[in-house]
């Protein structure tokens, strides 16, 4: 009888702890979703710098009633371009009456650019106005869309923050020995010269002649983050892991602003402003295109992070004396007694192989983040784009010069706009005599249409042809999501949510397998998905309403697909099949998925591994069930499918011959545990 009464306690123990475990992974999964897509999903100016100069224009004061910009007036033209080149604001318009100039400044954002010149331009032709555009700090070639601060930032924020996790870890759970600081900030170096080297010389992410005057900024940034994390684990032990990625990836990420600070929620804005993510991507931005001016308020946050990360550590570790008190619900730790293992020789020498292979498997993740990221988004190029084309014109030869197209010919307008419904196509081109119509399909990708756009003027211009530019979309993108950027964006907390939750069952088991694994899985993902999908359709409105019962069973497919994945790798693996999972789904197949730029603005490997990795797949799925009533998902569907029952077929049977990895808890589980990010903040 006693037997069974601790049987059934036991049973009792063991479904609260999952219940907890899985509940856990849901509120996080929900609050990345909710603060990912809300701070991302509408990019446009809010009380953006704006300088003006001369005479009071009609021009500004009509673009100012619909956009959020924030005036300052200069004394002259010089001022004006002046304060633009230290990158303090995004645009600037100088009027003297007859001719005036829109001055734009690419490099404090590139979005901003492809807000603001057409609004001016359309303003002064309203108004009868001659503009001029000029442009201060264009971008390089190397970094056309200005994606290159943003992409910087992964590596450096998840390099630091996953340095504090394993060497945590790697030491048993003590955060505030003496030697941590120096340990951590040592790996920062290693760290920031790693990725200096292989974005800067290694990919050409920037210019070389950057190299030296962006690596003291890596090192600063990740310290900032790897001594801040110390820190936290510090003052309240294990759950200051789990703190720092709420509040340095989850709630700091999304507000970076690598698009720029100012398109961002004023709330986001003001939100991100006390987190080391804002201030990197700050000084980041302003070493590489504004000669370093204006950092002195990045430095200041950057470095108050390292010196209190830095002081919380000694505190713990030396100056406070022993039993002095330690934070409620941890226990004390005392680093010198006789009992501690590392007080001992062999005990020492075995700290130090396990903090030398934690910082060797975050040195690897960080080269990972660096090479994978960078090489796959920071400069897209379209090749073989889809295009359709009506008659015969000299301008599609004459803009096939400058962007790669795959031209399909159709006899009449309605057959290539049905391409377009099915998602065949991201435009098309209909000629009739010298009357030329270029169709753009925005929410087939967010920068096809400026692109093809901007080509195709180009050509127009030079083939002496009338060119007139329409948008058309079968499903019209959400009012709060005008980029298309909404399902890449869910995209990411739905691929998370499903390797996390495999990992926190392992963790609170002690066993990558069981029984009712695959339909506690099964369970969460069908939770998981209807709350992603309720946050971003009825919460945020990042999609029409009408696609929300056919976006849940998508969602949960995603979920549930990349739990299976990683369930198989950590019964076969243990907490290192956790690791590949990441390195798979979030280090080759997030990259390699499209996203809003689409498939064919990926170089050629990511454009090549897309299809054969869920993360495309997922993303294809959902974006064209919500946007194309579904065409074009037929592959992808099938693979996710198969992806699933190859799963479950794998998991019957390793179960029925009851493999089974040993799982410790060790750097690699805790490296898996620690990468809530995707795309870039």
């Amino acid at each position: 009888m006693a037997q069974q009464d601790a049987s059934a306690a036991g049973g009792r123990s063991a479904v609260v702890k999952i219940g907890f475990a899985l509940g856990l992974v849901l509120f996080v999964q929900a609050l990345f979703a909710l603060c990912l897509v809300s701070a991302q999903q509408l990019l446009v100016p809010r009380n953006m710098p704006f300088g003006v100069t001369g005479q009071p224009s009609p021009v500004v004061a009509a673009v100012a009633s619909k956009v959020g910009l924030d005036l300052t007036s200069y004394p002259n033209p010089s001022a004006v371009t002046d304060a633009a080149q230290r990158g303090e604001l995004y645009g600037a318009y100088v009027s003297n009456g007859s001719a005036d100039t829109l001055i734009l400044v690419p490099a404090k954002s590139f979005f901003a650019q492809t807000e603001l010149e057409p609004e001016f331009l359309a303003a002064a032709h309203d108004l009868g106005q001659q503009v001029t555009v000029q442009t201060v700090k264009p971008l390089p070639s190397s970094d056309p869309v200005g994606a290159v601060t943003s992409l910087l930032l992964v590596p450096l924020l998840i390099g630091g923050y996953l340095a504090a996790v394993l060497v945590y870890k790697a030491a048993h759970g003590i955060a505030a020995a003496p030697w941590r600081g120096a340990i951590l900030v040592g790996y920062a170096l290693v760290g920031a010269l790693l990725t200096d080297l292989i974005a800067g010389l290694g990919i050409g992410a920037f210019s070389s002649n950057h190299f030296w005057s962006l690596l003291p900024c890596f090192w600063l940034i990740t310290s900032a983050v790897a001594l801040a994390a110390a820190g936290l684990q510090a003052m309240v032990g294990r759950m200051g892991t789990l703190l720092v990625a709420l509040l340095f990836i989850i709630v700091g990420g999304p507000p970076a602003g690598g698009s720029g600070t100012f398109l961002l929620p004023v709330y986001w804005r003001n939100i991100g402003v006390i987190f080391p993510a804002q201030s990197a991507v700050n000084l980041i931005n302003h070493v590489l295109y504004f000669g370093a001016s204006n950092i002195s308020t990045p430095l200041i946050v950057l470095f108050l992070y390292a010196f209190a990360g830095m002081a919380v550590i000694g505190w713990y570790g030396r100056i406070r004396p022993a039993g002095a008190g330690a934070p409620a619900g941890r226990p004390e730790v005392d680093t010198t007694a006789p009992t501690d293992p590392a007080a001992t020789p062999a005990g020492r020498r075995r700290a130090l192989v396990a903090i030398l292979a934690a910082l060797g498997i975050c040195a690897v993740m960080q080269c990972l983040f660096a090479t994978n990221y960078m090489s796959a988004s920071h400069a897209p190029k379209a090749t073989n784009l889809p295009f359709g084309a009506v008659g015969t014109s000299p301008v599609l030869p004459a803009a096939q010069k400058n962007i790669s197209l795959k031209v399909t010919q159709y006899p009449n307008e309605a057959a290539a706009k049905t391409a377009m419904d099915e998602a065949r196509v991201f435009g098309a081109l209909i000629s009739s005599g010298t009357s030329n119509t270029l169709i753009v399909v925005p929410s087939m990708s967010d920068i096809a249409p400026l692109d093809l756009a901007v080509r195709f003027e180009e050509a127009a211009k030079a083939t002496g042809q009338v060119l007139t530019v329409q948008q058309y979309a079968p499903t019209p993108l959400a009012a709060k999501d005008p980029f298309g950027l909404v399902q890449g964006l869910m995209l990411v907390p739905l691929l998370i949510g499903g390797y996390m939750s495999s990992t926190m069952l392992m963790s609170v088991t002690g066993r990558a397998a069981g029984r009712w694994r695959a339909a506690q899985l099964a369970g969460f993902a069908v939770v998981s998905g209807l709350v992603v999908d309720l946050i971003v359709c009825y919460w945020l409105q990042g999609f029409p309403s009408s696609k929300f019962w056919i976006t849940w069973p998508i969602c949960t497919l995603i979920v549930v697909v990349v739990a299976a994945v990683a369930a198989i790798l950590q019964k076969l693996l243990g907490p290192v099949g956790t690791l590949l999972t990441v390195v798979v789904i979030m280090l080759f197949g997030n990259p390699s998925s499209g996203g809003a730029n689409g498939v064919p603005y990926l170089p050629a490997f990511w454009r090549d591994i897309g299809p054969y990795l869920p993360p495309r797949n997922a993303y294809i799925l959902l974006h064209h069930t919500i946007y194309f009533d579904g065409h074009g998902t037929g592959q992808a569907l099938t693979t996710l499918l198969i992806y699933l029952g190859v799963a479950a077929a794998v998991l019957i049977v390793l179960d029925l011959r009851r493999t089974e990895a040993s799982v410790p808890t060790d750097a690699t589980e805790a490296a898996a545990m620690a990468v809530p990010i995707g795309a870039t903040p």
